[in-house]
């Protein structure tokens, strides 16, 4: 009996100090996943910043692949196998598909029918960032409300903790 009480108290232990290990390596407070795949890194970050998939479900990914030739104003069109590469990746990763919290939270804002182009037209953006007026979009150092990484430093890395926001002047 007392090697049972031994074995699980030990195991609370060590199950406490791996979770407080992996906390502060920050690799663990992901609240998105990242996006891993090097053709989407490369392709979509060479002129913005490298969205996590999991900021938009699979549908919106899908709708904006298809919509490249007028991509927010730019001609982003690609070559086929490298468009299909990295739709693929997208939607494998969406939010409706993650198991990530944040981003099952994200899908669940998003009416059934609706396919947003936008994160910032989410209801869950909209919650998550009420308290930020217009004035502070708008600085010169953050630009819009598109640009995540402004006030998200990891935001790239699917970190969008509360703990590490940082609203620039």
């Amino acid at each position: 009996m007392r090697t049972a009480i031994k074995f699980v108290i030990g195991t609370i232990v060590l199950t406490a100090l791996g979770v407080t290990m992996a906390r502060a390596d920050g690799e663990e407070r992901q609240t998105v996943a990242a996006p891993a795949d090097p053709v989407y890194r490369a392709e979509c970050g060479s002129c913005h910043m490298v969205y996590p998939p999991g900021l938009l479900p699979e549908r919106s990914w899908a709708k904006m692949m298809t919509g490249l030739k007028d991509h927010f104003g730019e001609n982003a069109t690609l070559d086929k196998v490298t468009s299909d590469n990295i739709q693929k990746f997208l939607t494998e990763h969406a939010a409706d598909r993650s198991l990530q919290r944040r981003s099952r939270k994200i899908a669940k804002s998003i009416p059934p029918g609706d396919s947003p182009l936008r994160i910032t037209e989410t209801l869950y953006f909209k919650r998550q960032h009420h308290e930020v007026g217009r004035k502070v979009w708008l600085r010169k150092s953050i630009g819009s409300p598109a640009n995540c990484a402004a006030c998200h430093p990891r935001a790239e890395k699917g970190v969008f903790s509360e703990d590490e926001i940082k609203i620039p002047r």
